[in-house]
């Protein structure tokens, strides 16, 4: 080998080597760094971007090291969206407003485990405008911006946060080719308030209109003559300055429409853009008066035209001048089924005239006759700015509701309008009308065209209202020539829905660049003249007339068209050009705008935080909202929490402090020692929206110090537990360490507490009723489950309970007892006249006065409370003897000895079931049905309380107890609604119709219930009271109570083990009350004094809380199988229809007839009614409606499901009964006498089938009037179905086309309907106006009484409205 060659080849392998080992370094420091980084904790970044529309529902995901720093994290970020950096801010979002935040600093080192990011946890940041201007793109990535746009983005774009439009409205073959920012389009938007989108299209068309803009800026304001908030003029020059000059993104129209006189309500009223325009238009020529802009709407927008008409036989003309400041043009004339294609093609049809002849022909003047005329429009003068209204809402009178026309209408960027100006049309008479063009309406033509009143529609839409208004008959100048008349298309007001609701849009060509702009609300975007063809319409082909449902929604709704005349058309006004008083408007509004800026900042820089409060004299917890600068120091944060909880006259400020406190927990977590200075902003982990932890400011007597509270301690209260006394302490709070032994614990408590820890016991109550014996001396708190707030009961005696079983010991039950005790107000009642039975039975349960003292002291508890018991029990006494004297002296009347042992007034029955020799043989067969009954029957049920009534919540004294002094007040009427019951089941539910069950030969049912909803027996089979299977502690002392404490009553504050059942609880209520369990009911009283009976004896109190209330009524309490059932009295022709009687009780297996003889007696005592078996009836009640008729044989829970709480109404009968079975119909019928304008009283008409001819020949019998003149209808709403005599010959459905009466419109398968009759021969009484307010008056009056509506009249919708003097309510006459 040559040795040149040999030199050449070594150097070739050592580069080789060196170049592999090199690639093997890098290898390995990049695994290394690799390692390092998979070792470092990370931090999930979740970024949205919310400055712009098409991004606000996308996120950007970084997964970056914890060491990384803020800086980096912005340019990772900018990079991902490609804004250019530092022209943007993140900020932390956790659904909670941005302005509330403050951002990050984009320029800082720290990293983002110091900047308050979590590893390992979703950290959510927004991206936002930086100081209100949106970020810049990065220039190289703008045209792939425009790109992907384009395909990105469909449809117009959806408002935020409005409800005016939905989803439904954008059409999905809609698109604009691009959407830029801000910065680059150099326009701001308008916020939408909630429903102003079609404001926000006017304005924005005004402000883009130049001669309009600078004519505007030419006005100046004179605040001595009028207040700047109502100028109309003032704050659109704000408006428009704003628009101009402001860096936001989107600006308020709050103050526009403040100077309009709305309220915040008229934010969410639709309404249409033209009408708006209409009334703004008029608003500002009012304001404008006697100022250089006083015409300035007319030399703008105002034209003119002709109405005329043209005898055909002699050629004489009568005319009229008209001005419009808008042509409104139909998408389709009436009755077509071809839209026209174009606007030029409907401006033909506008000015299309029309020939009067045959019954339409004109009378001449010259011809002194009838003559066939040719009536039409000609246009004498185009305005400057030619408006066009296309008609796209209108009325389909085959289904009665408005419809939205979205037919193609094509509309050129150029209009020649020199075709339509002085058109005549020479040619002969026609036959027959060319288009609908209104001209039947001699007069203005916008009196027709220009007008759509849908008002009597219940629809809501924006752009359906419309108005009329007339236009000025001021006459401008005169019209250009001819030839001179092109005009060219600036902006298309786009409405995109149905004529249900929709939303507004502009898109706006500026006359700067000549570029069409998209102005939706606070997004404006550049668009393209493809996308404003997109607004014609639908499909131009042959369609039904109202068949363009599926066409596209979205389409244009106005046109504005400026002339193009150079000596006219005007330019923008530049700065330098501004008149002096818009200088110093945009001077003020850039201060303003840099004050909000700057109080936004403070805003961002304030913590927010939850502040409470113990109030040392008050010792109730205050609660407030803490606003602090984060450069504020802690004891700054003090003196302002001090002075906002009002302590300056109680402690001084010395002895307060703030430190860390979890109010979910009742937890302080730690306090600030040593940190007075230190800034807030530090201490709380910077500003947040929200904050995981409150601040509590403390208080400290003068001579107290304050105590330490380290970070990881735990709270504990400790009560001390006093075995002999029987008594648990307050609490005495104590702070620990989770790795604390219990030992160390006990010594911790025994200094607190001066307790000796040797014979300590400790009892963890870990949750409710879970109490734990911490038993390990070297078991930790963490271990035994402490956490942040714990609470403990600490007992140390010498006595040997300690040695029991936990369980079993006196510490265990004396814990569990305080646990499970609740304090109840028990409201006894006041002692009346009762039957000598009652105290007689209550002397047997109770034996001898000894026993009764025994049994109280069973029950009472501690020994000290005997006295006040003793003293209730003697008063108790004493009112037994004062009733026993009164019974012997009614007993001479013998009425009691009739009293029945179902019913609430029967003698009553001792435990021993010792029965009184008056009962009846009915009865007692009853009785025995009763006893003999399937057992299953009577199992226990899960029922609710039933509710009553509040009109008798204020009585203490059941109507079950014989009273002279019962109120019979009505408790139905049209404003108290039924109570539901806990269930979900009302008093009154009803299932399929009875009649149609007897049809199908089932048994018949009607109401429903559950099955089997008897009430618990208080005592088992074995007559024992089931109260005494378990004892529960019980503790009763009497209580003054400040009100519902009135004469005869008194009050009782009973604590009470609430596992005690109502049976148990009952029977230690007996001696208090002074009659047994079983004659007294036990009502709870909730909120607004409604008051639920509780009739499950079964259940616990575990459903009461302490100090709820509860009141005793005498009255025989419910037994299995037995129903409350509340009785009214049906009155059909009385202004009140239904009467409230009383309460009775109803059995299972009972029949209709036996539960009538046990009312006769009640229905005498305590209603004064005399009423025989015979002579009344009862039946079904919902609501206020009478139903199905009860017949004597019918058996409650058999034939008629009977529930809690149940109704019914009882009827008393002119004659015989006529209900004989259950296939008869018996409905109530009024006749109508229309030439006297009454109705007769209600008659019943009893039918034997459902056939109408039948009901015909039963009205036919009882009226006179003749088979084939009567007509009837079926009464509407509740009974007694009131409507004015006014409507009733007309809103009626007379004379309904059917056979039988189960079948639609009628629907009558039970007994109650209201059936409305009348002679057809019978003429209308014709009405003098003066008789007819008169009548109305009387007509008002009563049925306001009774609860019905006068009339019918549908919602209108509420017209758009600008107040000039910005005071709505001097309007109020106007409609």
């Amino acid at each position: 080998m040559v040795p040149g060659e040999e030199n050449q080849l070594v150097p070739k392998e050592d580069v080789f080597w060196r170049c592999r080992q090199n690639i093997f370094d890098e290898m390995k420091k990049k695994f290394l760094q690799i390692e390092n980084a998979a070792e470092e904790p990370r931090v999930l970044c979740i970024i949205q971007d919310i400055t712009n529309s098409k991004t606000v529902n996308e996120r950007i995901t970084l997964n970056l090291p914890a060491s990384t720093p803020l800086r980096k994290l912005f340019e990772d970020v900018a990079n991902k969206v490609g804004y250019i950096n530092g022209t943007f801010d993140l900020v932390w979002g956790n659904g909670i407003n941005t302005a509330d935040m403050a951002p990050l600093d984009h320029t800082s080192d720290k990293s983002l485990l110091d900047a308050n990011f979590e590893p390992g946890k979703k950290n959510f940041l927004h991206l936002t405008d930086k100081d209100g201007e949106q970020p810049q793109i990065m220039l190289e990535d703008s045209s792939a911006g425009d790109d992907s746009a384009h395909d990105r983005f469909i449809g117009p774009l959806p408002r935020e946060g409005s409800v005016g439009s939905t989803s439904d409205y954008v059409s999905q073959s809609y698109s604009y080719s691009s959407i830029l920012n801000k910065s680059e389009t150099g326009y701001v938007g308008l916020v939408n308030q909630a429903m102003t989108c079609y404001l926000n299209s006017l304005l924005q068309t005004l402000f883009m209109t130049p001669e309009f803009r600078n004519a505007l800026y030419k006005w100046e304001f004179e605040e001595s003559e009028e207040d700047p908030v109502t100028s109309i003029p003032y704050q659109l020059q704000r408006l428009f300055v704003l628009l101009q000059t402001s860096k936001k993104r989107a600006i308020e129209t709050t103050d526009v429409t403040r100077s309009f006189g709305w309220d915040s309500s008229e934010a969410w009223q639709q309404h249409d853009v033209q009408e708006l325009c209409r009334v703004m238009f008029d608003a500002l020529e009012q304001k404008w008066k006697q100022t250089e802009q006083a015409d300035l709407i007319n030399e703008l927008y105002q034209g003119k035209l002709k109405d005329y008409v043209r005898c055909l036989e002699c050629g004489y003309e009568g005319w009229r001048i008209d001005t419009y400041l808008d042509i409104p043009l139909v998408i389709r004339p009436y009755g077509s089924s071809q839209a026209f294609a174009s606007v030029e093609e409907a401006l033909h049809a506008f000015i299309q005239p029309e020939i009067l002849d045959g019954p339409n022909q004109y009378f001449c003047e010259r011809c002194k006759k009838k003559c066939d005329a040719r009536k039409g429009l000609r246009f004498l003068h185009f305005p400057y700015l030619l408006t066009l209204q296309l008609k796209r809402f209108d009325f389909d009178y085959t289904t009665m509701h408005r419809i939205k026309l979205n037919d193609r209408m094509t509309f050129p960027e150029e209009l020649d309008m020199s075709t339509f100006i002085d058109v005549e049309d020479e040619k002969s008479p026609q036959t027959e009308s060319c288009t609908d063009s209104g001209a039947e309406n001699e007069g203005s033509c916008h009196s027709d065209q220009m007008s759509n009143d849908f008002s009597n529609d219940d629809g809501v839409d924006e752009g359906i209202c419309l108005e009329s208004n007339s236009g000025t008959e001021k006459i401008s100048k005169p019209g250009l020539e001819k030839n001179s008349l092109i005009y060219e298309l600036f902006s298309v007001m786009v409405h995109s829905g149905s004529a249900a609701g929709g939303h507004y849009y502009a898109c706006i060509k500026s006359f700067s660049d000549d570029q069409w702009y998209s102005f939706n609300d606070q997004h404006v975007s550049r668009i393209t003249q493809e996308d404003i063809k997109k607004t014609h319409g639908g499909s131009s082909g042959s369609r039904g007339y109202y068949s363009s449902a599926f066409a596209s929604s979205t389409n244009a709704y106005m046109l504005i068209y400026r002339l193009k005349d150079p000596t006219r058309n005007a330019k923008f006004l530049e700065v330098d050009e501004y008149p002096e008083h818009i200088k110093n408007l945009v001077q003020r509004e850039r201060e303003l705008e840099e004050q909000e800026k700057r109080q936004r900042e403070i805003e961002r820089n304030t913590c927010k935080i939850k502040l409470f409060c113990l109030h040392p004299v008050k010792q109730v917890m205050m609660e407030n909202k803490l606003e602090v600068h984060k450069d504020k120091t802690l004891k700054e944060a003090v003196e302002m929490a001090y002075k906002m909880m009002d302590l300056e006259e109680v402690i001084p400020v010395d002895c307060c402090r703030l430190v860390k406190y979890d109010e979910f927990h009742d937890y302080l977590e730690r306090s600030y020692e040593g940190e007075e200075d230190t800034p807030m902003g530090l201490l709380l982990g910077g500003v947040k929206s929200t904050y995981m932890f409150d601040l509590l400011l403390e208080t400290r007597k003068p001579d107290q110090v304050f105590q330490s509270y380290k970070p990881g301690e735990v709270m504990v209260k400790v009560h001390v537990v006093d075995l002999k006394a029987e008594s648990v302490a307050a609490p005495i709070t104590v702070r620990a360490y989770l790795n604390q032994t219990v030992t160390e614990f006990k010594q911790l408590i025994s200094k607190a507490i001066h307790l000796p820890a040797e014979t300590m016991r400790i009892v963890l109550e870990r949750c409710y009723n879970d109490l734990r014996l911490l038993t390990v001396p070297s078991k930790t708190l963490k271990a035994e489950g402490f956490f942040r707030s714990n609470k403990v009961f600490v007992e140390s005696s010498e006595t040997l309970d300690y040695q029991m079983a936990f369980t079993d010991s006196h510490l265990w039950k004396l814990l569990d007892r305080h646990a499970n005790t609740i304090r109840l107000f028990v409201l006894l009642p006041e002692q009346s006249p009762g039957s000598y039975s009652k105290r007689t039975a209550y002397q047997k349960a109770g034996g001898d006065s000894g026993n009764v003292d025994d049994d109280c002291e069973r029950v009472k508890g501690p020994v000290g409370n005997l006295k006040s018991v003793e003293a209730i029990l003697e008063e108790s006494t004493e009112k037994l003897k004062s009733l026993s004297l009164q019974q012997q002296q009614d007993g001479d009347n013998g009425d009691s000895s009739k009293s029945t042992e179902t019913s609430d007034f029967e003698n009553i029955e001792s435990p021993l079931n010792e029965r009184d020799s008056s009962t009846s043989v009915d009865n007692r067969e009853l009785e025995q049905h009763l006893q003999t009954s399937d057992p299953e029957n009577f199992q226990s049920e899960e029922r609710s309380d039933s509710d009553v009534n509040n009109d008798r919540s204020t009585s203490s004294v059941d109507s079950d107890i014989l009273s002279s002094s019962h109120s019979s007040d009505t408790l139905c009427n049209a404003d108290n609604a039924q109570i539901p019951l806990a269930n979900g089941l009302d008093t009154h539910s009803i299932t399929s119709s009875r009649r149609t069950k007897a049809n199908e030969g089932k048994k018949e049912t009607w109401d429903t219930a559950e099955e089997d909803s008897g009430t618990d027996s208080e005592y088992d089979e074995s007559g024992k009271s089931r109260g005494e299977i378990q004892y529960m502690y019980f503790k009763a002392e009497p209580y003054a109570a400040d009100e519902g404490s009135g004469e005869g009553h008194k009050w009782l504050m009973v604590h009470v083990d609430k596992r005690i059942t109502l049976a148990a609880f009952k029977q230690h209520l007996e001696p208090f009350v002074g009659v047994l369990s079983s004659h007294f009911k036990v009502f709870r009283v909730y909120a607004s004094n409604q008051e639920f009976e509780s009739v499950r004896l079964n259940e616990t109190l575990s459903s009461f809380s302490d100090d709820n209330k509860i009141t005793i009524r005498l009255g025989r309490a419910l037994k299995k199988g037995e129903y409350r059932v509340k009785v009214y009295q049906l009155l059909v022709n009385e202004q009140e229809p239904c009467k409230f009687l009383l309460d009775a009780v109803f059995a299972k297996g009972m029949t209709v007839r036996q539960s009538k003889e046990e009312l006769i007696p009640q229905l005498r005592e305590q209603c004064g009614l005399e009423l025989s078996i015979d002579r009344f009836r009862l039946r079904k009640k919902t609501w206020k409606n009478p139903g199905t008729v009860f017949l004597d044989y019918h058996i409650y829970e058999e034939d008629i499901n009977i529930s809690s709480n149940w109704e019914v109404f009882l009827e008393v009968l002119d004659g015989v009964e006529k209900m004989k079975s259950m296939s008869q119909l018996a409905v109530l019928s009024r006749r109508w006498r229309p030439s006297e304008m009454k109705l007769d009283p209600f008659q019943e008409v009893v039918l034997e089938s459902s056939s109408v001819d039948e009901l015909r020949e039963k009205l036919c019998e009882i009226s006179g009037i003749p088979l084939d003149d009567i007509e009837f209808a079926k009464g509407r709403g509740t009974f007694p179905c009131d409507i004015s005599v006014l409507d009733i010959h007309q809103d009626l459905d007379w004379n309904p086309k059917v056979s039988t009466l189960n079948v639609w419109p009628l629907y009558i398968c039970d007994d109650g309907a209201v059936i409305f009759y009348r002679d057809k021969t019978e003429e209308l009484m014709e009405l003098t106006d003066e008789q007819r307010n008169e009548l109305m008056k009387k007509e008002s009056s009563r049925l306001q009484k009774t609860g019905h509506r006068v009339t019918y009249s549908p919602r209108k919708e509420k017209a758009l409205k600008i107040y000039l003097d910005g005071a709505p309510n001097k309007d109020l006459t106007q409609d």
